[in-house]
């Protein structure tokens, strides 16, 4: 398993990848009209997120443990900041959801934020987008979760074992066109190393089974599909735009993901809009 200092690129400047993500996330709605309003939900979503995390980077007073029960006094405190987001700028379902957690009382949201860092799904909204900024500051201060016993295994995330939220090729030489690939943690961020052809999902090698799908609108981004376990990831291939946010421009490819369900394949990992 990769060493500690390894497993988040750039785990030092963790605050300005939040400042990128919402950059990225803002010049691809300004362009892109078919996803033009749900980048701009995200690139909301993403401010709320970099305030969670700000505050917790900010309590030097109070260092997390990585016991989601043990840290949750320090870490919901910035629930209802999250919540007021998704109620302005959110689509209506998400917005009504919203309204009505901002009623809950804490006990209730410590309930919905605990079950989904022991048993996590991506069904469950609130919770993932809340505590994804928390486990990113895990990775940065080194705290790895003890109580999240979650399956491990090489397509799972070495930190958190998350699933992979979206795959990443990019080039280790310089020198090299051919791209290494890596997968992307849909909870802490963590980045791994992934071996090229092999289903993220179930660990199908053999190439009739594996295939992937992309359109010259989204050139750099591609939905790679296995016919063994009917499940896909979309990956952002960064040697051929290498200004790509993976995180973000997974979300501008929604297309791919539209062909993907109308093939039948079901997504590892749904994103953040619930694509």
């Amino acid at each position: 398993m990769a060493s500690l200092p390894d497993l988040i690129e750039n785990r030092s400047a963790m605050k300005e990848s939040w400042d990128k993500f919402i950059t990225r996330a803002k010049e691809l709605a300004a362009r892109q009209s078919d996803t033009g309003e749900l980048l701009t939900f995200y690139w909301n979503l993403l401010g709320a997120q970099k305030q969670v995390y700000e505050y917790l980077a900010a309590k030097k007073d109070c260092r997390l443990s990585g016991a989601l029960a043990q840290d949750l006094i320090v870490v919901q405190t910035m629930m209802p900041s999250l919540l007021e987001v998704v109620k302005t700028t959110g689509p209506a379902a998400l917005a009504a959801e919203a309204e009505r957690l901002l009623q809950a009382t804490e006990d209730e949201i410590g309930e919905m934020l605990t079950e989904y860092w022991i048993a996590p799904t991506d069904l469950q909204f609130f919770a993932k987008a809340f505590l994804q900024p928390y486990a990113c500051r895990l990775v940065e201060i080194g705290a790895k979760p003890i109580d999240r016993n979650l399956e491990a295994g090489e397509n799972r995330c070495p930190f958190c074992a998350g699933k992979p939220q979206v795959a990443i090729l990019k080039t280790q030489d310089p020198d090299s066109d051919v791209g290494s690939r890596h997968l992307l943690c849909s909870t802490c961020l963590t980045v791994w190393p992934f071996r090229r052809v092999v289903c993220a999902n179930c660990g199908e090698e053999r190439p009739a089974k594996l295939g992937y799908f992309h359109t010259g609108e989204y050139d750099h981004a591609r939905a790679e599909f296995c016919d063994s376990c009917k499940h896909y990831i979309k990956s952002i291939d960064l040697t051929k735009l290498g200004l790509a946010m993976p995180l973000v421009d997974e979300v501008a490819a929604a297309p791919l993901d539209v062909w993907a369900h109308e093939k039948g394949y079901t997504k590892i990992e749904l994103n953040l809009v619930g694509l």
